[in-house]
């Protein structure tokens, strides 16, 4: 059998297709499944089977869409509760595929329907573990809405002891995420490791009971985003074909201007700099070179109504491509001519302050020190801290706004500066009157220069 990688690091997503003699199957498709549709073609393979490992909650899938377009059975595990025609996969059955077949392991913990595919020759291959194995971590056990994590982390450990690890230690393992997703803790940005490999290093598959297991994944579980659950019953449902959704509305300045009155999120997509150059008050900025459509579901809400800013056109139908990879598909618009449309028509800008390390140093030693605010993950910070900041994950501030004090000065930083664009934007939108992001982030701090 043959295997291509398909990966999204904005999602820190992989993706499959798997052939042999002819026939097909596409693993835990992104939306846009022209990429696979395409590679069938070129590689004169029919796509057989659709196989989702479990209904994915950090973004929406393609599945139905490809089904329509090449004549694929959906595969699910047994008990998704899907509501589309497809094949309901239990564990050791047998998927045909061209030579060869792949045997479905039933592996519940991640969530209850949870699957793995193993790659048959007829001896095993491959295993493409969606998210029940990652390369260095496994699943997140708190995605069920009717079992706790404790019940879920023991599923899961009898998934990966009784079935997972029982393959071959030669055995290829292909996951559905990588380093950055949601969906684990600790990933590695590898694309493929071996059952070998995993059962030496993986620091959840070390010698350990039930017991430790389940207190290991749920002792300090990070808050589940809200839009998950949105993103598993899109799933469930099926997302319509992305080319259903409306055309972009190019919008004059007024025009925005009105849609942000009536309620709508202006987002700028532009990188952190031009937007801290210069921005339309009360923006939100998340720039498409980071896992922008993570960050715009974990801060907007999938139900959000945005109108974009973008550098360009380029980059304005990139962002509506990965908004709707997440679900967000309420784009009212985009600004003609950008930021510099906006500015020629003599409206009001707002700049974003920058500090460098050694000013910031100065001004903690002054009589009237600013708030620091560092929006890195809880974990980030056992590397180090600047005294006296207060730790505020970038997705938990908006909720969290009450506790920091907008007549105060306040520094927000991350570890390079990415996500601490972010949350000025959110601090500037909420009406602090004095917001600067930290040069360089954590780094430049840590280094000792700005």
């Amino acid at each position: 059998m043959e295997i291509e990688r398909y990966y999204l690091g904005c999602l820190a997503h992989a993706s499959y297709l798997v052939w042999d003699a002819g026939e097909a199957a596409v693993i835990d498709p992104q939306r846009d499944v022209n990429l696979y549709v395409d590679a069938a073609r070129e590689k004169d393979v029919r796509i057989r089977w659709v196989i989702e490992t479990h209904l994915h909650a950090d973004f929406v899938s393609g599945h139905l869409e490809l089904a329509h377009r090449t004549g694929a059975t959906i595969c699910l595990g047994a008990g998704s509760g899907v509501r589309f025609e497809h094949r309901e996969c239990r564990d050791g059955d047998e998927l045909p595929l061209g030579n060869g077949f792949l045997r479905i392991l039933s592996t519940p913990g991640h969530t209850e329907e949870s699957i793995c595919a193993v790659a048959m020759t007829p001896a095993p291959v491959a295993v493409f573990t969606g998210d029940t194995l990652f390369i260095g971590d496994v699943g997140r056990p708190d995605l069920s809405p009717t079992k706790t994590p404790q019940q879920l982390a023991r599923m899961l450990f009898e998934s990966l002891h009784s079935k997972v690890l029982g393959l071959p230690d030669e055995t290829l393992v292909y996951p559905a995420h990588g380093a950055g997703s949601l969906c684990g803790k600790q990933m590695s940005s590898d694309a493929s490791s071996t059952i070998g490999r995993e059962r030496i290093t993986n620091y959840a598959l070390q010698p350990m009971s039930a017991e430790q297991f389940t207190e290991l994944l749920t002792g300090d579980l990070p808050p589940r985003p809200e839009y998950f659950q949105d993103e598993v019953e899109k799933n469930r449902e099926g997302a319509a074909a992305l080319e259903e959704l409306a055309a972009i509305r190019e919008l004059t300045p007024a025009e925005l201007a009105d849609l942000q009155a009536a309620g709508a999120t202006v987002l700028d997509t532009r990188p952190a700099m031009q937007f801290a150059a210069a921005h339309i008050p009360g923006s939100i900025q998340i720039g498409l070179g980071g896992q922008f459509a993570s960050w715009a579901a974990r801060i907007l809400g999938t139900d959000a109504r945005v109108v974009l800013v973008a550098e360009d056109d380029a980059a304005m139908h990139e962002a509506r491509l990965r908004l709707a990879r997440v679900g967000i598909e309420n784009v009212a618009g985009a600004l003609a001519g950008g930021i510099g449309a906006w500015i020629e028509q003599g409206l009001p800008v707002q700049p974003v302050m920058q500090v460098a390390a050694r000013d910031l140093a100065e001004m903690l030693g002054g009589l009237e020190p600013p708030v620091v605010v560092d929006v890195r993950e809880r974990s980030e910070r056992l590397g180090g801290s600047i005294p006296g900041s207060i730790s505020i994950p970038l997705a938990e501030l908006p909720k969290r706004l009450s506790e920091l004090e907008p007549a105060r000065i306040t520094v927000v930083h991350c570890k390079g500066g990415y996500r601490s664009s972010v949350a000025a934007s959110i601090l500037l939108k909420a009406g602090f009157a004095a917001v600067a992001n930290l040069t360089g982030g954590y780094d430049a701090w840590a280094l000792g220069r700005g």
